[in-house]
Formats: structure tokens, C-alpha cells, sequence
């Protein structure tokens, strides 16, 4: 067996389980594909604002029942979960909770040699604009210069009333 037979199988269990997540969150598996193939095209021409729209539709598609006798939509890691999910069900690169020299970045996904630099915040709790001002302060990207890619920083803000995103900042770095 290879050194990197590992990491291999570990990604597949990583892929197969969130794709078995998305399966339970939309419930429709024609659907579910559709999704992910609408968000592996807009990721591979850099079109947020199509992110942005294939998200908000997303988050707006989970019952409200969902939220009921709990607060899970307080949390930013309920958000950043979901992200994660869709993008690890299409194999990408993607590392959470990813710990720098200036903190803990939310999310960084490598893929089509760009990288993209994610910061989740609950507006409510954080600010509008901490997102974005986080992702500028604490500097991320200097983990990943080495790469000689470009950068891209997206901050996405939710609203715990709202249950979806409210802001969808991007920034190349």
C-alpha cells in the first residue's frame, strides 16, 4: 500500500458521508446532484454571486421545523457545517478550523488552483462586517502564499432570525 493510499480512502469516507448528509438535509437526491453540480461550475468560473443564490436557496430550503426547540441557528458552526458538507460531498480540498500564526481561519478550500479563504459569522452576535474585517486583520492568507495562487476571501454572514445569509462579501487578496 502507498503513503498516500490513506489520505485517499479517508477522502472518499469524507465525500461519501457528507454526500449521505445532503441527502438527509434536501431530501431529493435529483436535487441534491443538481445542487452540487450548479455549485462545482460556479466555484470552477469564480462566480459568487452564484454561490451566494445557490446557498441562500439552500438554507432557505431547510424546514423551519428544524429550528424549533432549539437554538442551533445562533451558531456559527451550524452554518459552517453546512458549507463544509457541500463542498467536501464534491472531493475538494477543504480544510476547516484551520489554525494560522493571527488565530483559526473557518474554512479553506483549494481547488482549480485558486484558494478560497472562508470566515462565517452570526450578524447578530458578531457584527456586520466582522467577517470580512477578520479575514483582512488576522491576514489567513499568509499560510497559503507559498502557493503562488490567487486568493480569494469570502465572508459570509447569517442571521439567526433570518436562519439564512444575510451578506456575501468577496475580496481577492
Amino acid at each position: 500500500m502507498s503513503d498516500w493510499a490513506p489520505w485517499v480512502q479517508n477522502r472518499e469516507v469524507r465525500q461519501s458521508l457528507n454526500e449521505s448528509l445532503l441527502r438527509y438535509l434536501v431530501k431529493d437526491a435529483t436535487r441534491q446532484t443538481a445542487n452540487q453540480v450548479h455549485l462545482y461550475r460556479r466555484l470552477e468560473s469564480n462566480d459568487f454571486a452564484g454561490i451566494e443564490e445557490l446557498f441562500r436557496a439552500f438554507f432557505a430550503s431547510i424546514p423551519y421545523e428544524w429550528y424549533t426547540n432549539n437554538d442551533i441557528a445562533r451558531y456559527e458552526g451550524y452554518y459552517a457545517s453546512v458549507f463544509y458538507s457541500y463542498f467536501a460531498a464534491l472531493g475538494l480540498d477543504v480544510t476547516v478550523e484551520d489554525s494560522t500564526s493571527h488565530g483559526r481561519l473557518d474554512m479553506a478550500v483549494e481547488f482549480n488552483d485558486n484558494v478560497y479563504l472562508f470566515e462565517f459569522k452570526v450578524v447578530e452576535l458578531a457584527g456586520e462586517g466582522a467577517g470580512m474585517a477578520q479575514l483582512r486583520s488576522r491576514d489567513y492568507a499568509d499560510k497559503y502564499r507559498h502557493l503562488g495562487r490567487p486568493f480569494h476571501l469570502v465572508a459570509v454572514e447569517f442571521s439567526k432570525d433570518t436562519r439564512n445569509a444575510v451578506a456575501f462579501e468577496t475580496a481577492r487578496a
